[in-house]
């Protein structure tokens, strides 16, 4: 693989320009090159200029680009909308950003075979309530929903809320038409639900996270719009009552919810003030959980959240709640979609990331959380998708600690953590991906399938221009 990679040069950006147009190049313009310099994860600690922004609008003006940078080793960074939170798409060696903002359409809407088929560039929220016109639900939405990119969600196989009911994005994908790293353009998979013909790359590219291919296409499956839903709010007296009580909501109601989330009490408290909620016994309780139902009729609901609200009182809820109707879930899915945005509120330096363990091993990864978070004197919030074990802690900055040191004190937090989750035969990332961020964890706990993967890079990019610097 190219170590030292091509320089951009003002001929190289003639090129680019002559490719995309004036409009779709942006270079020496400092104020709009930062802008692509970052994602989520926090611009204070993680960025890198990129030398040149391009913002193609179709898959040929993509297949020349690549092709280009190819021919030229100049390293390129693919870009969805920037919500990351493991570095994904900063690009580290500088070179190209590739934005596929531009490319943002809804191509079409098949109500025969139940498929979107859509541009990578496309908001996630956009798409949801084009095919709720027709009826229909695209169950693969991550929580950043109203800012996420289609294409960003596949790169890292995004999840969500959902995820236990319905599956991660993965899940949801039927085909890809992708740019490979010598231009080519090539459809994988497509409208069809089934193909035993051969290797699937369709599911090798979903979590690739742009190092071997830019997607330009993409065919999601479309339910129809699921009954009515309820949304149950519960706090609890505990945390580990709380997390005990999860495996209840499957169990008691005899339907699989359609969503169960948790959020410990500090984060619920900084997240309701942050949004101006009032909820009941969230200054007294020490952990809540969300829980949404789905059922075809009312009394279909009732009679499961019947049951599940008497199952979750005797595990140590002050209370169950029932949001009924739609502005009070909404006060209460605002306090956890907004989490980590209120936390960065009251500390730009917070960090965050993922974890995943089996659902069952979600109180003894609490547990090791509270142990970290004493050990080092940090405070650690922590929200989760419980149902599916995907945790997502936040260690706040101690106020007298050094941005610097706090910045690799953080890293080494996330990494025990990380490393925590894969020893009880989870992963360091469950939904956000490995970026930069967690090569490190990834390379200790995957060492035979990072071999496999370096072998795959090689052979698809050998030239190694498609974001290097991510997974290895």
């Amino acid at each position: 693989m190219i170590r030292d990679f091509g320089k951009v040069t003002p001929s190289f950006v003639k090129e680019l320009r002559r490719i995309v147009g004036d409009a779709g190049v942006i270079y020496e313009d400092k104020g709009a090159l930062e802008a692509y310099s970052h994602d989520e994860s926090g611009s204070k600690f993680y960025f890198r200029m990129p030398d040149v922004v391009v913002k193609p609008e179709d898959a040929q003006q993509i297949s020349k680009i690549v092709k280009l940078s190819n021919e030229e080793g100049i390293p390129i960074t693919p870009r969805g909308a920037g919500s990351g939170l493991a570095g994904g798409c900063i690009p580290i060696y500088g070179g190209i950003v590739l934005s596929l903002e531009r490319m943002n359409r809804v191509i079409e809407i098949d109500k025969k075979n139940l498929v979107a088929v859509v541009e990578p560039g496309v908001v996630t929220n956009d798409l949801c309530k084009r095919v709720a016109e027709d009826g229909l639900y695209y169950a693969g939405y991550p929580m950043s929903l109203e800012t996420s990119f289609v294409g960003g969600n596949v790169a890292t196989n995004a999840g969500g809320s959902k995820v236990i009911k319905y599956g991660n994005t993965g899940h949801h994908v039927l085909g890809i038409e992708a740019v490979l790293p010598n231009g080519e353009i090539v459809e994988f998979g497509g409208k069809r639900r089934k193909d035993s013909s051969g290797y699937n790359f369709v599911r090798f590219l979903v979590g690739s996270e742009g190092t071997l291919a830019v997607f330009t296409k993409i065919y999601l499956n479309l339910i129809p719009l699921p009954g009515k839903t309820i949304d149950l709010f519960i706090p609890f007296r505990s945390v580990e009552d709380a997390i005990d009580s999860v495996s209840i909501a499957v169990t008691e109601s005899k339907e699989l919810p359609s969503a169960i989330e948790f959020i410990d009490g500090l984060s619920f408290r900084i997240s309701a003030k942050y949004n101006n909620a009032k909820l009941p016994f969230q200054d007294e309780a020490k952990a809540f959980l969300i829980v949404q139902l789905e059922g075809k009729t009312r009394d279909d609901l009732e009679r499961t959240y019947e049951k599940i609200g008497k199952a979750f009182l005797s595990k140590g809820a002050f209370d169950v709640f029932i949001a009924d109707n739609r502005s009070a879930s909404e006060v209460i899915w605002k306090v956890r979609r907004n989490w980590f945005e209120s936390l960065r509120a009251i500390d730009p330096y917070v960090p965050t990331g993922d974890v995943v363990v089996p659902t069952s091993e979600i109180p003894r990864m609490m547990s090791f959380i509270e142990e970290i978070s004493e050990s080092y004197g940090v405070k650690i919030p922590v929200a989760a998708h419980a149902g599916d074990g995907n945790l997502h802690p936040a260690p706040l900055k101690p106020s007298h600690i050094a941005p610097e040191e706090w910045k690799e004190l953080s890293e080494e937090i996330l990494d025990k953590i990380a490393l925590k989750a894969a020893s009880l035969g989870g992963a360091v990332s469950g939904e956000h991906g490995v970026g930069f961020l967690k090569k490190k964890a990834l390379s200790e706990t995957k060492k035979r399938e990072l071999e496999l993967m370096k072998d795959i890079k090689r052979l698809w990019d050998p030239n190694g221009i498609m974001n290097p610097g991510k997974l290895f």
